[in-house]
């Protein structure tokens, strides 16, 4: 059993699921109107906490400064929203709450009353306490009180005036990945033409005169014969090597660069107007009670 003052030292600390996963911060808390117990917790969601689910307390516990809801974060998250249950929840929008998580609706609300579904009056506590919900907040009427100016028409006076409140766009960034870039070595085959200088030998024919030093030589053979005489010829030819050597290295980086985005969303605020006779104000629009 979870009690009032249990969840009040909650609020603002982390709900967790089934499984210990943390779903969000503890928003507000919804009492049971007959009994005044707490029967339902919003749990803040969303990237800024700006969305809040509505989960019943029936089988949650307090685990040291958590509180552990009998839900998957998932369940909890697929929730319907209630978004206009600003003070209360009504009758249908409490039973689309049961009906998503399974729990019987017309069963005894078992927080704060014992096994027979009564209350420490002795309240029976069947069907007839789901005529709604109130927020936990301090809601008595204070009219007539000293320094209380005038009553509230929209509900219980709460106070002498008004809280205005308005959405501030917290904007902030978060790294997602946008591609990625790969090396890749292949090989490809291309023609290369150079000019190699090569030499070879070519005969030609010398003549020399019959003179004192080469008498002697000439006159060595026979007077009429006939003779062969070779010569061998040499050419130079190119000859091909290919090795391989390295040329350079090549690697991936990466550098940041920092640029502007602009980012338009909608906020909502309260404004606040009187319709009093005398002279303008300079109040706008409208608001809602102290919360």
């Amino acid at each position: 059993m979870i009690s009032t003052e249990q969840i009040q030292t909650l609020i603002g600390g982390n709900a967790i699921d089934n499984e210990g996963a943390k779903i969000g911060s503890v928003g507000q808390i919804y009492l049971d109107d007959q009994s005044g117990q707490p029967e339902w917790v919003t749990v803040k969601t969303g990237l800024f906490g700006t969305s809040e689910t509505f989960i019943p307390l029936r089988d949650a516990q307090v685990e040291g400064e958590d509180l552990k809801l009998p839900y998957s974060k998932s369940k909890v998250k697929d929730a319907p929203r209630m978004d206009d249950a600003e003070q209360h929840l009504d009758v249908e929008q409490e039973q689309k709450l049961y009906e998503y998580y399974g729990l019987d609706y017309n069963a005894p609300v078992t927080t704060g009353r014992d096994n027979g579904g009564r209350d420490a009056g002795g309240r029976d506590f069947g069907r007839d306490h789901h005529e709604g919900l109130q927020r936990d907040d301090d809601r008595r009427d204070r009219t007539g009180e000293a320094g209380i100016v005038g009553q509230d028409t929209s509900g219980p006076t709460t106070d002498e005036a008004m809280t205005r409140s308005e959405e501030r766009l917290n904007v902030g960034t978060e790294q997602v990945e946008t591609g990625r870039a790969r090396l890749r070595k292949y090989v490809v085959t291309e023609n290369v033409t150079t000019t190699v200088p090569v030499s070879h030998e070519e005969v030609r024919v010398v003549r020399e005169p019959i003179t004192e030093e080469n008498r002697g030589d000439a006159l060595s053979g026979g007077d009429l014969t006939e003779e062969e005489h070779e010569v061998t010829l040499h050419a130079e030819q190119p000859v091909v090597n290919k090795e391989t050597v390295p040329v350079e290295r090549v690697k991936l980086d990466t550098e940041t660069v920092t640029g502007e985005q602009e980012v338009t969303e909608q906020v909502r605020k309260e404004q606040i107007e009187t319709d009093a006779a005398d002279g303008d104000t300079g109040l706008e629009g409208r608001g809602n009670n102290n919360r």
